[in-house]
Parts: structure tokens; C-alpha cells; sequence
């Protein structure tokens, strides 16, 4: 037997270019006892789709208990809120800026330790002997008494 006419409607099915129809004539085809064996595997799959079909068929009263579950009211209660729930997220935002401020600070002092200190100019050895040390010395003396002991100074032109 030739069921070219068939494997032609199964071509067609697999591009999704059937009607209902020619899907009605496949699943009555697939539906008998004797399938060629070329043709045996996709009796399972047409099978399937008629029991299904048969099987999950809503009842004509579903509508009806949709709608009324969804136009349902519920009464709508009102609830107390504190001042403590009010403020409770400026609570949460002010515990994240604390933390975030926290590990900045120990992260940054880690960098700062890591960090090789540089020669500042307070720390360079001055030499302890020649007239220019005297004068300095005697300089810094004299600049801070007169400091310590002024009084506001004004300007002379």
C-alpha cells in the first residue's frame, strides 16, 4: 500500500501548515491497529493528542466560578503602624552608611600603614657646627619671644 497522502500530511504538520481537518485525518489514521512500520513512531504522539483532547475538556460551569472568584471583594483591613516600623528603614539605611564608613577607615589606615613614610624636611640632619647654625639658632630664640610677648602688630608703610 502507498500512504503517500499520509506522509505528505506529516510533512505538512511539521511546518505547522495543517488544517484541523487533515489533523483530524492523521489522528484517525494513527488510530488504527495496523500502522506501517515506517510510520509506527509517530502513532504514539497522535495517541496522545486524542486522549488528551477527550480528556482535559473544561466544564461548561467554569466561566461562571472564574468570574465570581475574581469579582469576589475582600474587605480590606486597616493596620496600625508604628513609629518604629515607619522609621525602621532610615534605621537600615543609617546601619549601611555606618559599615560602609567602618571598613573605609580600616582600609584606608591598611594602605596607610603599608605605605613607607617619606623624609619629610623636619627630619633631615642639620649640621651642629659653623657660624650659619648660630645664626639660625639664634634666630628661632629670639622669633619666638618676640612672638610669645608681642602684642598685634601694625602695618608701617
Amino acid at each position: 500500500m502507498d500512504y503517500k497522502y499520509i506522509k505528505q500530511l506529516l510533512e505538512h504538520y511539521w511546518r505547522c501548515e495543517t488544517s484541523l481537518e487533515e489533523e483530524k485525518i492523521l489522528r484517525t489514521f494513527f488510530s488504527q491497529k495496523d500502522v506501517p512500520a515506517e510510520l509506527l513512531p509517530y502513532k504514539p504522539l497522535f495517541e496522545y493528542e486524542q486522549e488528551e483532547t477527550t480528556a482535559d475538556v473544561l466544564g461548561d460551569d467554569f466561566d461562571q466560578m472564574i468570574l465570581a472568584k475574581v469579582e469576589e471583594e475582600k474587605p480590606v483591613k486597616a493596620r496600625v503602624i508604628t513609629m518604629h516600623q515607619r522609621l525602621m528603614p532610615l534605621f537600615k539605611a543609617a546601619a549601611v552608611v555606618a559599615i560602609l564608613l567602618t571598613l573605609g577607615n580600616a582600609v584606608q589606615s591598611s594602605f596607610d600603614a603599608q605605605q613607607t613614610p617619606t623624609e619629610s624636611v623636619a627630619n633631615v640632619q642639620k649640621p651642629k657646627d659653623g657660624p650659619s647654625v648660630a645664626k639660625i639658632d639664634s634666630m628661632a630664640n629670639s622669633d619666638s619671644a618676640i612672638i610669645s610677648k608681642s602684642t598685634p602688630v601694625t602695618a608701617v608703610k
